[in-house]
């Protein structure tokens, strides 16, 4: 009883110094920029707001919406990484490395093409299905008939369609000349994140984490072994079909805004359960605000290096991290 109470503790007060460390680096972020601002003017934004003061514009209309999509998009992506990864039973699944992101990237890239002018919304559904094209073909190739899905066949199926995905995107890019346009989605990149968007995306995403952490006992059973599941009476199929469709909502809508960005879904759903433990009750809402900060901090560091690609600035911490895993053969930490 006394080991149940002190691990509730442990979660308990990681989960509230992320939101504490999350509510700092908004506000950090915030007063950031060429445009010097105290902090009683974000206040005066928020609760006060004047149309006539440019410090307030600046404030509500350029850096809050992009410090709330930089949250979004990591809460997306980093929750999306965490369900994949316990579905799959496989520590080294991401969503861009699975074909989610690649997916998404090229049913934008047709949208583009076909209907320049798509209001936030189709442009969110394109991600959706392109999510879901790519990670079905991944998943029904690394799926063997005999043990589940296959980790390493997945990972290698993952890296092919994604460079095929990808090709055929370039293609469509050069065929109607949409390099430009296709330019910030292939960086990663939240700066133009408007209010227009985050109202349709954030009941999505929000949506899409509630439904999971309802969910959370039957993937943490489902991570345990389809076997033990089905002897617990829990039906597998429904479990992971709809685990697995939030997830390519959440990256769908992820790339939508943002483009491709890697890593964030294969670094903290690992980070996570080094500190709390692998039930999914802990794991989903917690990954949830460790991925809104990474993203929050990431998109801060690339403004204050004169606009660099965000996604560039978190690789240069995923890619050693994604070599660590492989070397300990992608084992759930």
């Amino acid at each position: 009883m006394m080991t149940k109470r002190k691990g509730k503790l442990n979660f308990t007060t990681t989960l509230l110094v992320s939101v504490v460390l999350l509510l700092i680096a908004l506000t950090v972020s915030i007063l950031l920029g060429d445009a010097k601002i105290h902090i009683t003017t974000i206040f005066d934004a928020v609760f006060n707001y004047d149309s006539k003061n440019q410090q307030h514009n600046i404030i509500s209309e350029i850096r809050i919406p992009r410090d709330i999509g930089a949250i979004l998009v990591g809460v997306a992506l980093a929750t999306s990484g965490a369900v994949i990864q316990g579905v799959t039973k496989n520590g080294l699944a991401d969503p861009s490395l699975i074909g989610l992101n690649s997916g998404a990237s090229f049913m934008l890239a047709l949208t583009f093409a076909l209907y320049p002018s798509a209001p936030f919304l189709v442009l969110m559904f394109a991600g959706f299905i392109g999510a879901l094209l790519g990670g079905f073909i991944v998943l029904m190739i690394g799926k063997s008939r005999s043990d589940g899905f296959n980790p390493m066949r997945i990972i290698l199926a993952g890296a092919a369609v994604s460079a095929l995905l990808t090709a055929l995107s370039q293609g469509v890019a050069l065929l109607f000349r949409l390099n430009q346009s296709l330019t910030f989605w292939s960086a990663g990149g939240v700066s133009g994140t408007t209010w227009g968007q985050l109202i349709w995306a954030a009941p999505f995403i929000i949506i899409s984490l509630v439904v999971l952490i309802i969910m959370s006992k039957q993937l943490t059973i489902l991570n345990l072994g389809e076997t033990l599941a089905r002897g617990l009476g829990q039906n597998v199929a429904f479990t992971r079909g709809i685990t697995l469709v939030l997830s390519m909502v959440l990256a769908g809508i992820a790339v939508a805004m943002v483009g491709q960005i890697a890593f964030v879904g294969l670094m903290v759903p690992h980070i996570v359960r080094y500190l709390v433990g692998t039930d999914y009750a802990r794991v989903v809402p917690l990954t949830a605000v460790v991925g809104g900060l990474l993203m929050l901090v990431a998109d801060t560091v690339a403004r204050m290096l004169g606009e660099a690609p965000v996604g560039a600035i978190i690789s240069f911490i995923g890619v050693p991290y994604f070599l660590y895993l492989v070397k300990r053969g992608g084992r759930f930490s």
